[in-house]
């Protein structure tokens, strides 16, 4: 099981908003967008993750309120925010910022273009947004810092993600019809590798539910889980088949991911069910089924505890909220 695939098939993510950015020295924008504006071209989500890929030009980024954040991107770096928060870029962050927003707009096709600053030196960059439905307790997601930042470097996927934002930035340029389109997929593919080089690059002694992947113990028995998530788990049997002591497995899971492994096992369903009481039609009674629950009380039960509400509530405020999106 490729767990890091279905945490974030889960997550149900979507790209679709774009923007083409040209600065100029003296210049600062502070940066953040809420899902209801981005609603007409992502959908209704319920969060969203901003990325930026320097085109050319040397600007500054960093967390809004944290100058110690504060990173110097080079040509053909990447800067991801999976928790949305507040940023100001500019090619000096002293500088009292303009909100991005009231230097956009459309550029036509689902893209939208801003020109802004002094004319001196001139930064370009990509902008986008990915939508994504399930970022609550989302294993992935929460364990991201909040400035994620790609280094190129040369080789391997850097070249890899280069030439796709050269191609995107083409594509932009060009204006060609589709272009949207092709985009929502690169943004997509580009956090997927954002997430797998920064799970690759942790320190040794890092813990979370990334950090837990690359341990070969603990992460067999997250597969497991996502194996078969029906299935009436124990922690004998999952050490069994882990091939550890029940108090050794244990012992590394909480220290790892935080949580004890059967505790995880339920978090988990409660993402998947949660992810098909908003996108699926199933009764009540066949996702209880689907995530393990022996009855439909049982599974109401835990959801209740989980989210707040019943399932069925629940279900009927997602879809009142898609409607108004």
């Amino acid at each position: 099981m490729d767990v890091l695939s279905d945490v974030l098939r889960v997550a149900r993510l979507s790209g679709g908003v774009f923007l083409r950015a040209e600065f100029s020295h003296p210049w600062c924008v502070a940066s953040q967008m809420v899902p209801e504006v981005c609603a007409p071209y992502l959908g209704p989500s319920n969060h969203l993750i901003q990325y930026h890929f320097i085109v050319s030009g040397e600007p500054w980024v960093a967390v809004a309120g944290e100058p110690a954040s504060a990173v110097r991107l080079q040509p053909n770096e990447v800067v991801i925010f999976p928790h949305n928060d507040l940023h100001v870029l500019g090619s000096d962050l002293r500088l009292d910022p303009i909100n991005s927003a009231e230097v956009a707009e459309p550029d036509g096709d689902g893209l939208y273009r801003v020109r802004y600053g002094g004319g001196g030196d001139e930064v370009r960059m990509i902008c986008g947004w990915l939508g994504c439905d399930f970022a609550r307790g989302n294993p992935v997601i929460a364990n991201l810092p909040r400035l994620l930042h790609l280094p190129m470097g040369e080789g391997g996927e850097a070249d890899w993600i280069r030439s796709t934002f050269q191609y995107a930035a083409h594509e932009i340029a060009s204006g060609r019809p589709g272009s949207a389109t092709v985009l929502a997929k690169l943004s997509e593919l580009l956090f997927i590798e954002a997430v797998r080089r920064y799970v690759a690059d942790l320190p040794e002694e890092s813990s979370g539910w990334l950090a837990a992947l690359r341990d070969p113990f603990v992460a067999r028995a997250i597969g497991l889980f996502h194996a078969d998530i029906r299935r009436d788990w124990t922690i004998e049997g999952l050490a069994r088949e882990v091939g550890l002591s029940r108090s050794a497995l244990g012992e590394r899971f909480q220290r790892l991911v935080g949580v004890a492994p059967i505790g995880y096992l339920g978090q988990w369903r409660m993402q998947v069910a949660a992810q098909k009481l908003s996108n699926t039609g199933a009764t009540l009674a066949q996702i209880a089924d689907d995530v393990g629950y022996e009855s439909e009380a049982a599974f109401s039960r835990a959801f209740k505890k989980s989210r707040g509400a019943a399932p069925a509530t629940w279900r009927r405020r997602q879809g009142e909220g898609r409607d108004t999106g």
